[in-house]
């Protein structure tokens, strides 16, 4: 589960917003990360996305889950200290 959270904080802190209709938005990252990962991700309804494509759309679910991981990071000083 911890990988599948840095992966999803990762996908979520490096998307950006795309517009697909008129007024319709969705956020998209480029999905270099390990696919089994990306499948677990995507079964857990975080992503969609083809396969074949090299980038996945992160549901609504997946922003909220990655804003979520990025607060506790943020609030977790030992996460964020420096060597």
């Amino acid at each position: 589960m911890l990988v599948e959270n840095l992966t999803l904080y990762l996908l979520y802190v490096q998307s950006w917003r795309e517009k697909v209709a008129k007024s319709i938005f969705v956020a998209r990252s480029w999905k270099g990360y390990d696919f089994d990962v990306l499948d677990r991700l995507m079964e857990k309804k975080y992503i969609s996305g083809s396969k074949g494509a090299r980038s996945v759309i992160l549901t609504d679910e997946g922003v909220k889950k990655g804003e979520e991981i990025r607060r506790k990071l943020l609030n977790h000083p030992d996460l964020l200290a420096l060597p």
